[in-house]
């Protein structure tokens, strides 16, 4: 099949298979002065499962989302509930140790548990099913990494262990390594019961209120972007990164990587169970009930630091549809979606305390692509955190624990002097096109009067022109033909193609320019 083949199985829209769920009602945006005990900011699985078990607790809880509920990474992920994170144990045992390694272990199980039990509790149907969890290589060189991952699951008393002859993949593996009992669901479905719950519970919920900053640590007061006021007595920020980072440095101590999705229709075998590759380029394998009894097969990966792929991003589509053409025999490829994910300095998501001093604000953020069962936990630390009550894995998870090891160190030179080179980079590239060169769907950085700009025309042949200089700390932005989109090369800032703020930590648009037509 020839490239322009495969991409014209590519479908316009980026909708997940998730989203096209729509049985949540919309909701207002926040207005006025109000106060709250504990105002959540985020609707994520991490936000809601917070406000939900708060609300439980009897305590006074608004809910806050920038854009729709569950339209954010939550809404366009592969929806594994799964404590086999890749390739993870062995390196953790080496950075944390034996003890601390199982506790996240255990801590991703209880995640895994409280989403099968709450959605048993409340009837909600969200193609909860458990499976086993598989990584896989088709490479001699990664086998060695499997049987090293392997040792680490008897050493920590994992269920699983190398099972290459249970793998249902239709092409030869060299090894696989097994973790039973994990699950998969569909996220929204799982989350639009638990929201209306908090209706019933009388959590005050808003849409379209994107909260800019927080005006004190001691009592708090949420200013969103409309300058209305809320005050409380704790704040969670759930909202993926950390809208207000400066006081915790965030942005030095997490990476972001984009990663890629497609739901693919076919008659061929799809496998059950859940696989991840040890191999690179990644490549996520798991099945999904359809609409009407089918069965769609779910193909992730192709994954790359946030606007610094390599290649146009939609080659990244280009190359799962391929993957699913050579191996799955894909007919027709009805949804694809992107997500972005961000990773701490150990691979331990960030949850309770944001920084020292800011007692009553608290943070979940740096769930390492693996945001469903660490999401779910998250929601049990912050709840006990806030009324009192210990938690087993609050000292693993705290955003204030010490540095651990060198890996911390080199982790976070890599990373910073990655934000450094890109920083320059960008500020010494320069525009090759000018808006006559644009054609409708296409964007890039264009010369406007001798200045450098980002353009796109839309589709009715409208140019919009904006600044592409990212709010955040000044990075110049990448155009994203995949997602059309303006996404910040440093900390994963992302803008429409109009400048409005998509993803954060930038809380502010780009700035338009005027000379569109």
């Amino acid at each position: 099949m020839s490239q322009s083949e495969q991409q014209s199985r590519i479908p316009e829209s980026k909708e997940s298979f998730w989203r096209a769920y729509k049985e949540l009602p919309d909701y207002p945006a926040f207005t006025g002065n109000k106060s709250t005990e504990v105002a959540v900011v985020g609707a994520g699985i991490a936000g809601v499962i917070t406000a939900y078990l708060l609300a439980k607790e009897g305590k006074k809880v608004t809910l806050l989302d920038a854009g729709k509920l569950i339209d954010g990474v939550t809404g366009y992920t592969t929806a594994k509930i799964s404590a086999q994170h890749g390739l993870y144990y062995a390196p953790l045992i080496k950075l944390v140790g034996e003890k601390q390694a199982k506790l996240y272990y255990e801590a991703n199980m209880d995640g895994l548990k409280f989403i099968e039990e709450t959605a048993k509790e409340l009837n909600i149907d969200c193609d909860f099913s458990h499976q086993d969890a598989f990584i896989y290589s088709t490479k001699d060189s990664t086998v060695k990494l499997l049987e090293k991952e392997a040792e680490a699951y008897q050493q920590l008393g994992i269920d699983g262990g190398l099972a290459r002859e249970e793998s249902e993949l239709p092409f030869p593996v060299t090894e696989a390594l097994v973790m039973r009992n994990q699950a998969q669901f569909h996220p929204v479905k799982f989350l639009t019961g638990l929201v209306k719950e908090l209706e019933k519970m009388g959590v005050d919920i808003h849409e379209q209120s994107r909260a800019m900053k927080i005006l004190s640590k001691k009592d708090p007061v949420i200013q969103t972007e409309n300058l209305s006021h809320l005050s409380c007595d704790k704040v969670v920020v759930a909202t993926h990164y950390p809208f207000n980072d400066f006081d915790g440095m965030y942005f030095s101590r997490l990476s972001v990587n984009r990663s890629y999705a497609i739901a693919v229709r076919t008659e061929g075998k799809i496998p059950e169970g859940m696989y991840i590759s040890a191999d690179s380029p990644s490549r996520s394998i798991r099945f999904t009930p359809g609409e009407d009894g089918e069965k769609l097969l779910l193909l992730g990966g192709d994954g790359h630091a946030t606007g610094q792929s390599s290649v146009e991003t939609m080659e990244h589509y280009e190359n799962l549809a391929k993957f699913g053409e050579d191996y799955f025999a894909a007919e027709e490829i009805p949804y694809r979606w992107s997500s972005q994910d961000m990773t701490t300095l150990d691979k331990i998501p960030y949850v309770g305390t944001i920084t020292a001093g800011y007692e009553n604000i608290l943070v979940a953020t740096g769930f390492h692509k693996w945001g469903m069962a660490n999401g779910a936990i998250a929601g049990r630390i912050l709840t006990d955190q806030i009324v009192g009550r210990d938690n087993p894995y609050a000292a693993l998870f705290d955003p204030t624990r010490p540095k651990v090891k060198t890996a911390d160190a080199a982790s976070f030179l890599k990373d910073n002097a990655s934000v450094a080179k890109e920083l320059v980079s960008g500020k010494l590239k320069k525009a090759s096109k000018t808006i006559d060169d644009l054609e409708k769907g296409q964007g890039g950085l264009v010369k406007v009067d001798g200045k450098k700009a980002g353009g796109y025309r839309d589709e009715y042949g409208q140019v919009h022109l904006v600044k592409p200089t990212c709010t955040h700390m000044g990075c110049d932005v990448a155009w994203n033909d995949a997602e059309t989109s303006w996404d910040c090369p440093c900390h994963g800032s992302r803008f429409s193609h109009t400048g409005e703020v998509l993803e954060g930590p930038a809380v502010k648009p780009l700035k338009k320019l005027e000379g569109g037509i």
